[in-house]
């Protein structure tokens, strides 16, 4: 007789299934099986569900649960019968049980793949997500349970419920019998079902960032009695924002006859406040902050700040505490932004928040800013004040134990008030996550990053996260290909931050030069060249040049279809008495924003030299007084005299001549593709003219994607977009640079690369995986095992991957059979380990033609190397003449796979000279990461070599791309070398190496870290 499910063996308390998660409304709640402990839990939950609810759940009144009842619903076997429940301060919430049922609907164990799921959701905290979260959990339970599928009854009045079955994603069917709405859900995800769980999980993470950052109250936990101190800062700077919302002071220290503490109402503790705080800033010392988080907890605060230091920075124990204060808020369904932090800014005139100890709250701007660090958030506020430059949001988030960068890319997605984000990052948590969320958010706005810690190996203290073992090359080339503008200073990202919020995209790479100075245009235009730009020569207006002067040229500039952005140099008049006027900064500032507000939408940049006012006012952009006029007597200057000679005649006679002594403009590539492009897509140095003709941004188009004005009068005041002032020419033709490559990234992300369907026709997916399961069943080592050469290629052979075969030659008669029968020529080579892909050391013999050859070729071998034994020869046949180079795939713990390509031998090894890309790869891809390695022109045809077969080598790399995404137990895969020829390649050798797959971070129930 078949046992009862109470009758069934219990399996161990699975913990892995608990997860913290975010709900609909922005705050937290923890999943977590429900286990015998939980019986006065489930009672007092249902206590509190309405009559309504429970009929919904039991088809009819249902006002008490039964002894019988409460035993059943919390004592499970975590296989067959499984309960989950959502807590808030220790109390459920939420609860959703499955049991496995057969064909028959009775209850049943494994091989049956089906069970019947059921959902109660306390009606307080109905229409946050509650049970979307449930159903997106209790479903990989099953999965990883052998359930394949779910069965439902819903009462068609119960359109909650329904519609929680409806909109997950899932494959689903539907009927109607005996009163009610039987649904069935297969479990299996998919593309919709994905999107749906990634789309909740953005909305609800931003809403939680918002919550932090539009409060509707404020509580300061720590304010001094007297002035000075962290919490009285921070009070202080509340007030001078004019923030918009209530303040309170709170210490429990207080007397008990103090009212108010800087105009606002002063407490001991929050329970005496009568209203409810939405966000709460913490200043106590670490040891207090315990009962700081339960007090807020237990009166309904939404949000954390945590300025206290001495968490993970200060060691073991340290990070431990840290991670105790996490549980504890997210206990309480609250975030945390810290601990150690700065604190977080928000501009926005009906907030107007700055609970952060910047002493001075930023303009208004459309700039979002996040940094990891205090200092250097500091050093980003007051270098974006110094240009002129507004915020929309800023957090510093220190230990970014909760709140991370992640978090502020949801956020950035959806903000109407910011158009670029910005992030300085010391660790990233969950890399996979980060490139699937910046290269959502580059694809309506910029995203700029400086990745502090790059070459230490480690993460800075305080950051509790997995470390990555990539290079920070590899590192940088992801970040490329998700959009991201990866800059290396905070100067940069300053400098580039203030171009793309104030000016629109550039089109192409084609850049105007004029100004003053042609000393100054030249160093500009070499810039340009060393950045990749295609730079026309300068335009010299000379010293000579009046405002009205550099408004014309600017407009005639804006106004011609061969270049798409300008770059004004400038640098102080000198007057009659030889000495330079630099108060002329106002008057050439509303002479550029005139010629800007009246040509078509390009990127401006000024680099000026010491002109007084002049980026105060290019930042202001407010005065339209007219020009002062300003006029020059001619002056006879030998042209030895120096490059910055006054004119001979007026300076419309002068305005080209410079044209007659700097470079001619580089022409544009033709021929072939050839390295910096990708098939069917335009290049960096793609004229605008054969740029796609719609659906990506042009000229015109601002950074986020707003439709630019370029119409507007030439009187009419100022657009809103405010030119960028450098004070060095390398620094704005580097931001502008960065420019013109994110643009090129848009063009190209908005018609994204494909897989082709024609590898389905190649690949045997399942006799791969038969193989991989084989092979891992005989290696119990958790590491895996590296395959042999005959191994790797019966598994690369699934795929497509022809490896030549090698046999081995332990002694000259064993060489002589096997180049028989592979046919000569053949080539002999040693495979030791500190001999492999060494030609150098003279392990190779290459094109031996006979046996005669090949004996004297191996005994040449041992005699400079050593014994057989020691060098492995082996015999393989000769591959037709070509370019060598070498394609790996690797998985990385934190990063995910990761396709890389070079040239074999010192390009790759010695010189770093590789790319990267995230796996899966796409067409586009794989033509992009073979032209991007610096010695790409190798593989097109340089110094009049036959370009080699590049769509074989494509191909090539989308097979292997293929085969780590199909079998992530494909830990690394070596192919060195790959000849290509002009006509095919060939696979010479090949490392495999399986291991049971590294635990994924990105896929999986939606769950916020835990460090």
């Amino acid at each position: 007789m078949e046992p009862t499910p109470e009758q069934r063996p219990h399996h161990a308390y699975p913990d892995h299934w608990e997860a913290d998660v975010v709900l609909r409304d922005g705050g937290t709640a923890r999943i977590r099986p429900i286990t015998t402990d939980d019986a006065e839990r489930l009672v007092s939950f249902y206590e509190q569900v309405s009559d309504e609810s429970k009929y919904y759940r039991f088809f009819a009144p249902y006002p008490r649960l039964s002894d019988r009842d409460v035993h059943r619903f919390t004592h499970h076997d975590y296989v067959d019968r499984v309960g989950l429940a959502v807590t808030i301060g220790g109390e459920f919430i939420g609860t959703v049980r499955y049991d496995r049922i057969d064909d028959t609907g009775r209850p049943a164990s494994a091989p049956a793949d089906e069970a019947e799921v059921a959902f109660l959701v306390q009606d307080a905290h109905q229409g946050r997500g509650v049970a979307s979260a449930l159903l997106e959990h209790i479903a990989a339970v099953a999965r990883e349970r052998g359930i394949r599928r779910f069965a439902a009854e819903v009462l068609p009045a119960n359109n909650k419920m329904i519609k929680v079955f409806r909109d997950g994603g899932y494959t689903q069917r539907r009927s109607f019998e005996d009163g009610s709405v039987h649904l069935t859900l297969d479990l299996e995800p998919t593309e919709k079902s994905l999107a749906v769980q990634r789309g909740r999980e953005q909305r609800a993470e931003a809403r939680s960032v918002q919550r932090l950052l539009a409060p509707g109250s404020v509580a300061v936990i720590g304010t001094g009695r007297t002035p000075g101190g962290v919490g009285r800062t921070v009070l202080r700077n509340l007030l001078a924002a004019g923030y918009t919302g209530r303040t309170y002071a709170v210490n429990r220290a207080f007397d008990e006859g103090l009212a108010t503490l800087d105009g606002v109402p002063a407490h001991r503790s929050l329970g005496e406040i009568d209203e409810q705080v939405d966000l709460a800033v913490i200043a106590v010392p670490a040891h207090r902050v315990p009962e700081a988080v339960a007090d807020c907890g237990e009166h309904g605060v939404q949000g954390l700040v945590v300025l206290s230091a001495g968490y993970a920075e200060r060691g073991a124990e340290g990070r431990e505490l840290q991670r105790e204060l996490v549980r504890q808020a997210r206990s309480y369904g609250m975030r945390i932004i810290g601990p150690n932090a700065f604190g977080i800014i928000n501009t926005a005139e009906t907030v107007r928040l700055n609970a952060s100890l910047a002493p001075e709250s930023p303009a208004r701007g459309r700039i979002g800013l996040f940094t990891q660090s205090g200092a250097i958030g500091i050093a980003l506020l007051s270098g974006l004040h110094r240009r002129g430059a507004g915020l929309s949001s800023f957090i510093s988030a220190g230990n970014r134990a909760d709140v991370s960068g992640n978090d502020f890319l949801q956020y950035s997605f959806e903000d109407p008030d910011t158009d670029v984000a910005l992030l300085y990052l010391e660790s990233l948590g969950n890399p996979r996550k980060f490139t699937r969320l910046a290269r959502r958010t580059a694809a309506v706005k910029p995203v700029v990053v400086v990745k502090g810690a790059r070459h230490s190996g480690t993460n800075p203290p305080g950051h509790a996260v997995p470390v990555s073992r990539i290079p920070d090359t590899t590192v940088s080339a992801l970040m490329r290909q998700a959009g991201v503008i990866r800059v290396d200073t905070v100067t940069e990202m300053v400098d580039a931050g203030i171009l793309l919020a104030g000016q629109p995209l550039p089109a192409g790479p084609r850049v105007a030069i004029l100004g003053n100075s042609e000393s100054l245009g030249l160093l500009t235009y070499d810039a340009c060249l060393a950045e990749g730009l295609r730079p026309r020569p300068p335009v010299d207006l000379t010293t000579a040049a009046s405002p009205q002067d550099f408004r014309d040229a600017l407009a005639e500039a804006l106004a011609d279809g061969t270049c798409d952005a300008v770059i004004v140099t400038a640098i102080p008049w000198v007057g009659e008495n030889g000495e330079a006027e630099t108060g002329d900064g106002q008057v050439l500032a509303e002479a550029l924003t005139k010629a800007v507000a009246g040509g078509s939408a390009k990127p401006v940049a000024v680099v000026h030299v010491e002109i007084g006012g002049l980026a105060e006012a290019l930042a202001a952009a407010s005065s339209t007084a007219a020009p002062r006029p300003r006029t020059a007597a001619p002056r006879t200057v030998s042209p030895e005299a120096g490059a910055d000679r006054a004119a001979t005649t007026a300076p419309e006679a002068t305005k080209d001549r410079a044209g007659t002594t700097t470079p001619a403009t580089p022409a544009a590539r033709t021929g072939p593709t050839a390295p910096g492009t990708a098939t069917a897509t335009p290049a960096l140095g793609t004229p605008a003219s054969e740029a796609p003709a719609s659906g990506t941004p042009t000229s015109g188009t601002p950074a986020s994607g707003t439709p630019a004005d370029a119409t507007a009068d030439p009187e009419a005041p100022p657009r809103p977009g405010r030119i960028p002032a450098y004070p060095a020419a390398e620094r704005a033709v580097r931001a502008l640079a960065e420019a013109v490559k994110y643009a090129q990234w848009r063009r190209q992300a908005a018609v994204p690369g494909k897989i082709p369907e024609f590898l389905d026709d190649t690949i045997d997916e399942a006799g791969a995986a038969a193989l991989i399961e084989a092979q891992l069943a005989t290696a119990p080592d958790p590491r895996g095992r590296p395959l042999t050469h005959d191994e790797a290629r019966e598994l690369l052979g699934r795929y497509g991957i022809d490896v030549r075969p090698t046999l081995p030659a332990p002694d000259p008669e064993a060489a002589v059979a096997a180049a028989a029968r592979l046919g000569y020529p053949v080539a002999l080579k040693t495979t030791a380990p500190h001999l492999r892909h060494r030609a150098d050391l003279g392990g190779v013999r290459l094109d031996v033609a006979d046996e005669e050859a090949l004996r004297r070729a191996y005994g040449e071998l041992t005699d400079l190397l050593g014994k057989p034994a020691e060098l492995l020869p082996v015999v393989q046949a000769m591959a037709p003449r070509g370019v060598d180079t070498v394609v790996r795939a690797s998985i990385d713990a934190a990063a995910g796979a990761i396709l890389s390509f070079g040239l074999a031998g010192a390009p790759s090894e010695l010189l770093g000279d590789t790319a990267h890309r995230l796996v899966p790869a796409t067409d586009r891809d794989a033509a992009e990461l073979i032209r991007s390695i610096r010695a790409a022109p190798v593989l097109f045809g340089w110094r009049g070599s036959a370009p080699v077969d590049t769509a074989a080598l494509e191909e090539l790399l989308l097979r292997l791309s293929r085969l780590v995404d199909d079998h992530p137990e494909v830990v690394s895969v070596a192919l060195e070398p790959v000849v290509v020829a002009p006509q095919g390649l060939t696979v010479l050798g090949a490392s495999v190496r399986l291991a049971p797959p590294p635990a994924r971070s990105d896929v999986g129930p939606r769950r916020l870290p835990n460090y």
